[in-house]
């Protein structure tokens, strides 16, 4: 072999050499890339976090309501429910808020329905870095006794006279100026009823604490909370008053008759527990 022929060939071993050298690092170097754009966006979205408010321009329909109950079935979104004076006696009236961020997966979206008297709201917002909001408003015919199931979300109602039932797994319940029989739960929030002429009211969390504020004299109060307070106002009456803390203090301030009809029990784990006359 001539030299220049040895010449040529020794470099194109060493070209050879540089590039198999040189893959691996340009690899290396997508890979790097494509995470810190991943990591970039991951903390973009954390940081904006998605917001119900953010929607100022919301959706709203009516739904037909055939009987005198509606159950609500929510698997997360912040719930106000109002009595509306204007509302026709067979339609649902609801307004939704919503906004989604999804980086790699489908669009976010939220849908609803009605049937059978049963309204359903859900939200789709999956993928690897996903985002999203909702809140609805929901106007119900005066006459209506309301039953709701929230996987995930905040609950308040307001003005209803007939009965109300509400449960959510995660958020804080909230009720006034309602007179209907009352049922709040919540695994984890407080329940509040506040300016309430309720004559039956069960309220129980497991985790936060319970102010209940009544306006009439009550013939059953039950609360019940596993690590929080428990404050109940009542009107001036005559009790029997049952109360029970793990840890924390016991006030009774009431009168109190282990005869009377007026039945009153307040039990928590980890909290104190106050009974008073209401202002």
């Amino acid at each position: 072999m001539t030299r220049t022929a040895r010449t040529t060939q020794a470099r194109s071993t060493r070209r050879t050499l540089r590039a198999r050298t040189l893959r691996p690092r340009s690899r290396r170097t997508r890979i790097v890339a494509a995470s810190a754009v991943v990591v970039a966006l991951v903390a973009t979205a954390t940081a904006c976090g998605a917001d119900a408010g953010d929607d100022k321009d919301p959706d709203h329909r009516s739904f037909a309501l055939q009987g005198r109950t509606l159950t609500i079935d929510s698997d997360d979104s912040a719930l106000d429910l109002v009595v509306a004076d204007s509302a026709a006696a067979d339609k649902v009236e609801v307004t939704r808020w919503f906004k989604g961020h999804v980086v790699v997966g489908g669009d976010p979206r939220a849908t609803w329905s009605m049937k059978d008297d049963r309204l359903v709201l859900r939200m789709k917002c999956s993928g690897v870095v996903s985002d999203c909001a909702a809140r609805h408003r929901i106007e119900v015919p005066r006459g209506v006794a309301v039953t709701v199931k929230d996987s995930d979300g905040r609950v308040t109602a307001q003005g209803f006279k007939e009965a109300l039932a509400i449960r959510t797994s995660d958020g804080a319940v909230r009720v006034t100026e309602s007179s209907g029989p009352l049922d709040l739960v919540t695994d984890d929030g407080s329940v509040t009823a506040l300016g309430v002429g309720s004559r039956r009211v069960k309220a129980n969390t497991q985790d936060g604490s319970v102010r209940l504020e009544l306006g009439v004299v009550p013939d059953l109060v039950e609360s019940r909370s596993k690590d929080g307070s428990i404050t109940i106002g009542l009107p001036h009456d005559t009790y029997r008053v049952t109360t029970e803390t793990g840890d924390g203090a016991v006030r009774v301030s009431v009168p109190r008759n282990d005869s009377s009809s007026h039945v009153v029990s307040a039990r928590t784990d980890d909290g104190k527990v106050t009974v008073r006359t209401a202002n």
